[in-house]
């Protein structure tokens, strides 16, 4: 009979090969998905995970979807391997837009270089500052920081709703909820011309490579991992802990701020109350996929990037409903959970006990 095993120390290889499976079997599960809805299941799939890749406006529309992925993604994946549970990405990533786009509403008919680095810092500031609640409830009271941080997210969009709607709606835009658009010096410098694919992916790309060299060559990044998988050892050693939940903390903030900062000022250009589209949920997975490891988050973000881009294409061809992305997104997520039961157990085929054979 075919049995679940404890491995005897984690398995490597299994731990780079368990995304690998989760997308395919995220893949084949779409297609019985799009069967059972009476769809071309083999079309579908094409339009979700291969078309994006085939034109150049389609590659950069992957970057512009990428970059607010990888940013929360990095930051969170820094938490997680601490054991820092930062469910709030999505608060932090609209407080760090409202606070970089009230820096350039508030400059409006300014003109200077300085004015998008000032938004930028405004944002990751923003996002730090909201972070740092549940950092100061963890610390301070021993609050779990997966509840605060998580309804901190429907007060950050409340918020900007409240502010869209009065103080910062613009006064020319007939009554619509939404702010002035931004001047030209007040928006991200784009990469590809006739696309909105800005220099905020190379930002991430920046990110990636400070937080590798962080993780692997600094002894903060060493306390990170140690905390995470023997926070014994790591009192034992005399290691901050209420350090460690700062540093995680304000780091993952400040990160899904600037992206907030990056998707206000960039493909959005304005503050609107649906600015907030699920990114900062979505990096969890996106963490996870990665394996908590910065390049690995890279690859994650491309891939959840893929299925936004997809999933929309495949709304407009192939009329299918709106929480097609969604459903794609759940089911990656289950089966990484899934199939992360291979790094830690193994399925042996096991002979049935021959006492086990007679009563049978």
């Amino acid at each position: 009979m075919l049995r679940i095993v404890p491995r005897r120390e984690p398995s490597r290889t299994m731990q780079i090969l368990t995304p690998i499976l989760a997308v395919v079997l995220t893949i084949l599960a779409g297609l019985v998905l799009f069967a059972l809805l009476g769809k071309d299941p083999f079309r579908a799939i094409y339009i979700i995970f291969f078309q994006p890749l085939t034109s150049t406006y389609a590659l950069a529309e992957l970057t512009v979807k990428a970059t607010p992925l990888v940013l929360i993604g990095i930051g969170l994946a820094m938490g997680f391997r601490a054991g820092v549970w930062n469910i709030g990405g999505e608060g932090q990533f609209v407080m760090g837009a409202l606070a970089g786009g009230s820096v350039a509403l508030a400059l409006h008919g300014s003109d200077g270089f300085w004015i998008l680095p000032m938004m930028c810092v405004a944002g990751a500031l923003g996002g730090m500052v909201w972070a740092a609640i549940p950092a100061f409830l963890r610390t301070r009271f021993n609050a779990n920081e997966i509840l605060t941080s998580l309804m901190l997210v429907y007060v950050a969009i409340l918020l900007l709703s409240v502010l869209v709607h009065g103080p910062l709606r613009d006064p020319e835009g007939q009554n619509f909820p939404e702010s002035r658009l931004f001047g030209d010096m007040m928006t991200l410098p784009v990469l590809i011309e006739s696309t909105r694919a800005h220099v905020g992916f190379v930002v991430a790309l920046i990110a990636i490579v400070v937080a590798w060299l962080f993780l692997q060559r600094h002894i903060l990044g060493f306390q990170i991992k140690v905390q995470g998988q023997a926070s014994q050892a790591a009192r034992f050693a005399g290691y901050s802990e209420k350090r460690i939940i700062w540093l995680c903390l304000l780091t993952s903030g400040g990160l899904a701020g600037l992206a907030g900062t990056f998707e206000a000022a960039g493909p959005v250009g304005q503050l609107v109350p649906g600015l907030p589209v699920g990114y900062g949920f979505t990096a969890i997975i996106v963490a996870f996929l990665g394996r908590l490891h910065p390049f690995g988050v890279l690859l994650g973000g491309l891939v959840m990037a893929l299925t936004y881009i997809g999933g929309e294409a495949a709304q407009i061809a192939m009329s299918l409903p709106s929480a097609t992305t969604r459903v794609f997104q759940g089911m990656l997520l289950f089966f990484l959970l899934a199939m992360d039961l291979l790094v830690n157990e193994r399925i042996r085929w096991v002979p049935r006990p021959k006492s086990e054979r007679a009563m049978g």
